[in-house]
């Protein structure tokens, strides 16, 4: 199998409830590189790279999120993976 990017925005009350934090923890234990942001709309991006199955359970868990958010709707974007990440960050 080969490794894919993903890219993921999340719907609904995700701002201001660690969404970030947990994605990016769930992320790390996933072995998944990449980052996450939040949006000035009011979405959290989240960009990360890895397997294919990695990938469909990270957004399986952004489905759920962390206690007080509140996800109405994703959109999935696939592409060619470029690599250019060690980690899995928070972006500012």
């Amino acid at each position: 199998m080969h490794h894919e990017r993903w890219r993921v925005l999340i719907h609904g009350k995700v701002q201001g409830v660690f969404y970030r934090a947990s994605t990016q923890q769930q992320a790390r234990m996933l072995g998944l590189t990449g980052y996450c942001q939040n949006l000035d709309d009011g979405r959290v991006q989240v960009v990360a790279e890895g397997m294919p199955d990695q990938l469909q359970q990270l957004l399986e868990w952004c489905w759920q999120g962390p206690a007080q958010a509140e996800v109405t709707a994703i959109d999935v974007d696939k592409d060619l993976p470029t690599d250019e990440w060690q980690d899995f960050q928070i972006r500012h």
